[in-house]
């Protein structure tokens, strides 16, 4: 999904988009902070895996996403 900024180029639009680029930046350089990635505990592993294999024995289960984001 692409999400685009609307702007008439007004004074207010273009500070806007200057503080909006600082904030995408700061974003940005704490995303390469780390580029290995972060690594999940075990636990976490763990939880997720069987998320998963109960996941492979029943699809149907649970909510799709269009439910949980109502």
């Amino acid at each position: 999904m692409r999400s685009t900024l609307h702007l008439n180029r007004s004074a207010p639009d273009l500070v806007a988009l200057q503080a909006f680029k600082q904030r995408v930046e700061v974003i940005w350089e704490s995303i390469a902070a780390f580029p290995h990635g972060i690594q999940d505990s075990p636990d976490l592993k763990i939880e997720l895996e069987a998320r998963l294999a109960d996941f492979e024995k029943d699809p149907e289960a649970g909510y799709s996403w269009n439910q949980v984001k109502r």
